[in-house]
């Protein structure tokens, strides 16, 4: 039996670097579970694993076990909507890559991003990507977010891949950690990731014309080394979050400032900031404390959440 980690997840197959350094192509044999719940992908980049070399096929393993994960993040599959998909696990941190143009910003992917590593007090990154093309109309809505976002503690970032502008910050944020990089198809991750590691050259692509839209360039998670030091996961890029896997007070408890807000609600934690009376989240609302913005968000995915069945939440 070896130890590994797992580097490359293309499905059915795992790239595993063993502690001599050595890559070996793995599979694994069964079904695994996380607290419960289906997944389609047992095995995820960063996962600690114990191998073994099949015998009479050279250069293969079979894992045998995953070693217990100190974090991971997880969407709801896009394809089997009772199961999630792992998009890594063991991370450091991770980075969300949006822009304002190019394509149009969905504010709201930004939350539901958050609502993936804020469970896990995964610290998390906002970064902002083409800045070379923000004008008069788009650099107002930056500095509007990046307020917004600092005030509750994230910490955000404006790049751009293209011209290199920021991508100094973004190298020493990113020195000697593990770090998950995802972000909505169209956002220019692939050209920041190759302008991170220039020779890695992944395959790129524009906007179509017709729908506005990007266009998934990378098609499986894979960890790659930055000569600076540290390991960054590339994920495919995401079109749509949706989150079958958590409950309404779960939502709640994770908006960070409706957390914290919570404790001077009539009814505390249980408080779901909707029509309760005495809801400490809804008077610092209206003291335009906490952001409406994030409040609508926050709505929007607890509708989200309670349309679905119950029952068929926990069939999960």
């Amino acid at each position: 039996m070896q130890k590994g980690l797992v580097i490359k997840s293309t499905g059915s197959w795992y790239d595993v670097r063993l502690e001599d350094g050595t890559v070996v192509q793995s599979r694994i044999i069964g079904k695994y579970k996380i607290k419960g719940l289906q997944t389609t992908n047992p095995v995820t980049v960063g996962d600690q694993v114990e191998l073994i070399i099949e015998k009479g096929e050279e250069g293969t393993g079979l894992i045998k076990n995953i070693l217990p994960r100190e974090n991971y993040v997880a969407r709801q599959s896009p394809r089997k909507k009772h199961e999630i998909h792992l998009l890594a696990s063991n991370v450091d941190q991770a980075v969300v890559i949006v822009t304002i143009i190019e394509p149009m910003l969905k504010q709201g992917f930004i939350d539901r991003f958050l609502l993936m590593t804020e469970p896990f007090n995964i610290p998390t990154t906002i970064v902002f990507n083409k800045e070379d093309l923000y004008g008069d109309d788009e650099m107002p809505v930056y500095l509007y977010l990046k307020e917004l976002y600092e005030k509750i503690g994230y910490t955000v970032m404006l790049v751009s891949a293209e011209e290199g502008t920021g991508l100094d910050d973004l190298r020493a944020h990113l020195k000697d950690k593990i770090t998950l990089i995802s972000g909505q198809s169209g956002v220019g991750k692939s050209s920041l990731v190759n302008a991170l590691l220039p020779n890695l050259d992944l395959q790129t692509t524009i906007l179509s014309d017709f729908s506005g839209k990007g266009q998934h360039t990378t098609t499986f998670a894979e960890m790659f080394e930055l000569e600076f030091g540290g390991n960054i996961i590339d994920t495919p890029g995401i079109k749509t979050l949706s989150f079958n896997y958590l409950s309404p007070m779960d939502l709640a408890h994770n908006f960070r400032e409706f957390f914290v807000a919570s404790e001077n609600c009539k009814f505390g934690g249980s408080c779901q900031h909707r029509n309760e009376p005495k809801c400490a989240v809804k008077d610092a609302i209206e003291a335009e404390e906490i952001s409406d913005l994030r409040y609508a968000n926050y709505m929007a995915l607890l509708e989200e959440i309670e349309e679905q069945n119950y029952w068929e939440r926990r069939k999960t």
